[in-house]
């Protein structure tokens, strides 16, 4: 058995095989619900019930999704240009940071002034802590996984010495965590009375925006050209290195606005908890929206439901809310199964 290449895969090949990934992740969903010992079409249900079935909880399905198409932005961005970001989590820690830092009154300044800065220092940062491993992989040929991934675990403790020394709310009755941000730090609701704010909003242009930037755009076309080739790329004039530092800006700075948008709109200050795998989960939006900006939208409201319903369906139904990593887990494997059978057929031989 070998791969071999499909030189026009067609519309049925494109659209027929992720939807038959999808129709599989829902199957083995309801497999799993027997196995817990419950009714699959009433498990289902209460997912989609408690992701969509209220106000309360849309909105809460849109609250969650708001970091996750920023992450996913992220990893769409970087990923297109392989690039392969696996740090978005430390990106979105330190967006977070410094957004903190200079959010709980070191800047005495009217929202309309203080938002904006606060934005641009959260971008910045977490441009930067992507630029690092960019640089290594250009210039020194250093696997930007490993550099990534690493850098997770370095950002983690030092948001923690921070949070245990410096940055700890003496006001806090000794929980590890920052002092929280000044009124005019904070993103407005969206709905008054309910948790979702502006932060969303904020997901919704970036994405259309990465949208316009891949595609009538020169550094779009340069992003996918390095993406799918990089020689080939190089001999037609285009500067790889320049352009992969650009990418990773880029991408760095979306997961940086990921931590200013839980902080500003949602958490009000710093905590090791902020982000229960935010960047990590973002890799999965990215994937399933096949690195599409405004599919990572869709992409991400689809996995920020699961959670949510799966939430509420485990207290209803008595059902772990583990099926939802599960489900998501089945649901990356299916989609890259099903994106490769989409550009290679099964031959024998």
């Amino acid at each position: 058995m070998r791969l071999e290449p499909v030189a026009n895969p067609g519309w049925p090949r494109t659209l027929g095989l992720p939807a038959l990934a999808l129709g599989g992740t829902v199957a083995i969903a309801m497999a799993l619900s027997l196995v817990a010992g419950s009714n699959p079409l009433a498990v289902l249900g209460l997912i989609v019930k408690g992701a969509v079935g209220s106000k309360f909880a849309l909105l809460e399905t849109l609250n969650r999704a708001t970091p996750l198409i920023f992450t996913g932005l992220a990893v769409a961005v970087a990923f297109r240009a392989k690039l392969w970001n696996i740090g978005a989590e430390a990106q979105l820690y330190m967006g977070a940071l410094l957004a903190v830092v200079l959010g709980t009154g070191l800047l005495p300044l009217p929202a309309v002034l203080l938002l904006p800065i606060l934005m641009l220092a959260a971008i910045a940062g977490g441009a930067l802590m992507l630029l690092g491993p960019a640089f290594l992989k250009t210039r020194l040929g250093v696997d930007e996984v490993v550099t990534t991934l690493l850098l997770n675990f370095v950002m983690i403790l030092f948001v923690s010495m921070l949070l245990e020394g410096p940055l700890k709310d003496p006001m806090g009755m000794g929980w590890p965590k920052s002092e929280r941000l000044v009124a005019e730090a904070r993103l407005p609701r969206i709905v008054d009375g309910l948790r979702l704010h502006w932060g969303f909003g904020l997901a919704l242009i970036c994405a259309l925006l990465v949208w316009v930037m891949q595609t009538r755009t020169t550094l779009g076309y340069e992003i996918r050209a390095v993406g799918l080739n990089q020689r080939a790329a190089a001999f037609a004039g285009i500067p790889v290195t320049k352009v992969v530092i650009k990418t990773a800006l880029i991408s760095g700075g979306l997961a940086g606005l990921a931590g200013f948008s839980e902080v500003a709109g949602l958490k009000g200050s710093l905590t090791l908890d902020l982000s229960p795998g935010f960047g990590y989960t973002g890799i999965i939006v990215a994937m399933l929206a096949l690195l599409n900006p405004l599919g990572v939208v869709v992409s991400a409201l689809f996995v920020a439901g699961v959670f949510v319903g799966a939430d509420s369906m485990s207290r209803a139904a008595a059902v772990p809310t583990y099926i939802a990593d599960i489900l998501l887990a089945t649901a990356l494997l299916l989609m890259v199964l099903a994106i490769m059978l989409t550009r290679f057929r099964v031959v024998r031989g």
